[in-house]
């Protein structure tokens, strides 16, 4: 995704700017006797920050910077507060793998423990980097998070660790989820308007038929031709794929095209958003819904 080229702050106005409370979403706001949070944190995404507070508990106040789906995180410009507030965090998590690299920049800029998820998952720039739709990135990316709080705050690492575990208790239930989901549907066909679920997708045993020439224009940024929007289009009006999966913030006159064709083929949608959606406040509960809709989608 593209990069952001970020101001240079001075200590003093990245000491100012800390004083002024973000406008966003914060989970968190004192330790169980009532005192103030033994650390801050800054996610980048919504998705990464409802990690975050779950693993931290009362220890911890988490603000995340993109907390909504109507805002596109691939064009996102930060402002001088969201590179301040990463900058003086005690922890910063970002996504990683170039999907918000404005976030990783300030946040290297200064004194926060940076954890990025891709990272942690060993998944590199210019790979997929929706990589909170992946079990085994979530997994990485909480036991990273698990570690930086220990670090920071030793006096309540096991307190960490007791909410690690409790977190990882989840993420195997889902899993287990995922697995049934598998064993029923896995190797159904799908094809997708863009890479977005490609993870979720191969965790379900799902088979990505969607044209290749669409599909390497889709994660180049590039325009498809109009041969690879013909195949698509084909693909779903003769039925090819058991389901096609959208992308709703990123809308197009294509898109348009492709959902149209999958009506006519008869292959169901199932529309998703980037960041976590209205009504959505912790990644794992969204990723159930998500594998819900999955199900759904190819059982009609």
């Amino acid at each position: 995704m593209r990069s952001r080229t970020l101001p240079r702050l001075a200590a003093a106005a990245l000491a100012a700017l800390a004083a002024v409370s973000l406008s966003a979403c914060t989970s968190g706001s004192g330790t169980a006797g009532g005192d103030a949070v033994d650390l801050t944190v800054v996610a980048s995404l919504n998705q990464w920050g409802s990690v975050a507070a779950d693993l931290g508990g009362d220890h911890v106040a988490v603000t995340s910077i993109l907390d909504k789906a109507s805002v596109d995180a691939h064009d996102y410009e930060p402002t001088t507060r969201d590179v301040a507030g990463l900058a003086v965090a005690d922890v910063a998590v970002v996504n990683g793998a170039g999907y918000d690299a404005w976030a990783a920049k300030a946040a290297q800029g200064g004194s926060a423990t940076l954890v990025d998820a891709a990272d942690a998952a060993g998944i590199a720039d210019g790979e997929n980097p929706h990589v909170w739709f992946s079990s085994a990135a979530r997994t990485a990316a909480a036991d990273a998070i698990t570690a930086a709080y220990a670090a920071a705050d030793p006096d309540h690492a096991a307190d960490y660790e007791s909410l690690n575990k409790a977190w990882h208790e989840r993420e195997d239930a889902l899993e287990s989820r995922i697995a049934e989901a598998r064993d029923s549907a896995g190797g159904s066909p799908y094809a997708a308007v863009e890479s977005v679920a490609a993870y979720l997708a191969d965790d379900l045993g799902l088979e990505d038929v969607t044209p290749t020439g669409y599909a390497q224009a889709a994660a180049n940024e590039g325009e498809p031709t109009p041969a690879d929007i013909k195949d698509f289009r084909t693909l779903l009006t003769d039925g090819e794929a058991d389901l096609l999966v959208v992308n709703t913030q990123e809308s197009s006159s294509i898109a348009d095209q492709l959902v149209a064709a999958a009506k006519t083929g008869e292959v169901p949608t199932v529309e998703l958003t980037e960041q976590m959606p209205d009504g959505q406040t912790d990644l794992l509960d969204w990723i159930g819904t998500l594998v819900d809709d999955f199900i759904a989608a190819l059982s009609r």
